[in-house]
């Protein structure tokens, strides 16, 4: 519980999640009671009110800060409806400050449950930021890149395994020197999983490391052996209190907890093993396992805030991903082995898919933004792809676009057409309240037909860049209107994609030009060319080069191709 947030707070507000979450976050945050009373803020808030987190429990906004403008109306509708605003406030605040006059961007949303008093949590980002807070900004710009670019880098197959080792390849060299995560066997029951010793028997799924550790970090146990962690350690720690344990191994009292036998403590020494956080993978309640970052040599230590913020919201994605690639083993193990009692040949795991993706946020303002991309696997050699740009930028675009991937992945496992796809998403963004509309454009890619699916819904059409002297075209597809509005009208178009075609989908940022007509903007992607050793994010370069040079938006690229095997 944070010191500054009172022990009795009634449900649904849990201060100890939510100081998690965003105690360490550059933004200010503030949760208010029903009567706009604050019942937490975080150390972000504080600074920027010059007042003492404990000054504010219990008193009103106008009573902590006389002199700012509070629009107290907009937050009553906002718990009065559930629907999130954003607006600009100004004023003098108790801190320093070198302007007369301050301003910040506030984003209202309503947070509630089970019938349960409400509350209103504020989300605040001062616009007449100093140098020091834009690089902070900067930084959580950073990690919200990671974050997406995460959504296509992990879980890409419905195999637990392969997903595993993205997850360990996908934070190494990002967050940690060495990256493990172990699993539950799925084979022994929960109450087996704690030996009478007090130690945890993992399963190990997922190893990496830098190349200078790579060779060293195989004597620790590779992917498919047991691994067997003491009582004490990070990793058995993290797992019983069900939350992420960050852990400087200075001395050998310390190394010798973390280390799974008193052999590996020198093997720890040598490569300067000096830091390590455990973060537990948790999907719909239930421990599957944990995720191990180290850092060694002249690695800073890992931080208490952001470090194991980003840490667990990927562990999160990833344990997602890993439940549902059970959950389809468990639901499709019958149905693959009548098939393969049925059929001549064996399928094997559809790993025949590359992708590559940039994200290029527009000018040092629009720190965040809404624009994403997501790839999804839906089974038999198809995958789904997604690209889609939410209005507007700031902090109410980057929540917003939380919303519309986060409802996408559930339709995706309804297995529908593109068109039907927007259809529903169209549908589901109505009756949430989201008041930001957004372009998106779908592709089913099937690469044992040689065919994709699309569906357009106000987006740029893709270009197809297929193997050979036929080069680039742009795909002549119906163009829906943008979701949010409720006029539905989507259509799928089928467009030929053979085997080693690449399928490149982007934002109106890389293209769009003031004063020119979109379809002579887009008709300049025909001049793509596949580069000499035909790697993909050669091609993601040649086109930011080439178009992204003018830029006045944010510019999101989602480059793939499928060899049929």
């Amino acid at each position: 519980m944070p010191a500054h947030a009172p022990a009795d707070l009634p449900p649904p507000f849990d201060a100890e999640a939510v100081a998690a979450l965003v105690g360490g976050s550059p933004a200010g945050v503030a949760v208010l009671d029903e009567g706009l009373r604050y019942l937490y803020v975080n150390a972000a808030l504080e600074q920027l009110n010059g007042v003492p987190a404990a000054a504010h429990l219990g008193r009103t906004v106008a009573e902590v800060l006389p002199e700012v403008d509070v629009h107290t109306d907009l937050m009553r509708q906002v718990l009065a409806d559930g629907r999130a605003r954003e607006v600009t406030t100004s004023g003098r605040t108790w801190a320093d400050s070198a302007v007369e006059r301050r301003f910040w961007s506030v984003a209202c949303h309503r947070l509630d449950g089970d019938g349960r008093a409400p509350v209103l949590v504020a989300i605040a980002l001062e616009t007449s930021a100093t140098q020091n807070q834009k690089e902070e900004l900067e930084r959580a710009r950073t990690y919200l890149t990671l974050l997406d670019t995460a959504a296509v880098s992990i879980g890409t197959t419905l195999d637990v395994d392969t997903t595993c080792q993205e997850l360990a390849d996908f934070v190494v060299p990002a967050l940690a020197d060495i990256a493990a995560v172990d699993l539950f066997p799925v084979d022994r029951h929960h109450a087996g999983r704690r030996r009478a010793s007090g130690s945890v028997l993992l399963h190990r799924a997922g190893l990496a490391a830098t190349p200078e550790l790579r060779d060293t970090v195989d004597q620790f146990g590779g992917p498919g052996v047991d691994i067997e962690y003491q009582e004490g350690s990070a990793v058995a720690r993290s797992l019983a209190a069900g939350r992420p344990v960050v852990e400087n191994l200075y001395g050998d009292d310390r190394l010798s907890r973390a280390a799974t036998s008193p052999e590996r403590v020198a093997a720890y020494r040598a490569i300067g093993l000096h830091s390590a956080v455990a973060v537990p993978l948790t999907a719909r309640g239930r421990p599957l396992g944990v995720l191990s970052l180290l850092r060694a040599g002249g690695s800073p230590p890992f931080a208490e805030d952001q470090d194991v913020v980003i840490a667990r919201e990927l562990a999160g994605g990833a344990a997602m991903d890993v439940d549902h690639a059970r959950r389809y083993a468990r639901e499709h193990g019958v149905a693959r082995e009548l098939q393969r009692s049925l059929l001549s040949e064996p399928r094997l795991p559809d790993r025949g898919i590359e992708m590559a993706t940039r994200y290029l946020p527009a000018g040092q303002d629009a720190l965040v933004g809404g624009d994403w991309f997501d790839a999804i696997p839906l089974g038999d050699g198809r995958h789904l792809k997604v690209i889609g740009d939410v209005m507007g930028h700031g902090v109410e675009a980057a929540v917003a676009m939380n919303h519309y991937r986060a409802m996408l992945r559930l339709l995706a496992e309804g297995d529908l057409p593109p068109h039907r796809v927007l259809e529903r998403l169209d549908e589901w963004v109505e009756r949430s309240g989201i008041d930001r509309a957004a372009t998106c454009l779908v592709a089913v890619v099937d690469r044992r037909a040689t065919v994709c699916q699309v569906a357009s819904a106000g987006h740029p059409p893709p270009v197809f860049i297929d193997p050979g002297p036929a080069g680039a075209r742009v795909a002549d597809i119906h163009v829906g209107p943008p979701l949010g509005t409720g006029f539905g009208g989507y259509r799928t178009t089928e467009v030929p994609c053979l085997a080693g075609t690449v399928l490149f989908m982007y934002t109106d940022g890389l293209v769009e030009r003031r004063g020119e007509d979109i379809d002579v903007s887009v008709g300049r992607l025909t001049q793509l060319t596949l580069p000499a050793d035909g790697r993909l994010d050669d091609l993601l370069d040649q086109a930011v080069d080439r178009f992204g040079d003018m830029a006045e938006d944010d510019i999101a690229i989602l480059a793939s191709r499928a060899w049929k095997h």
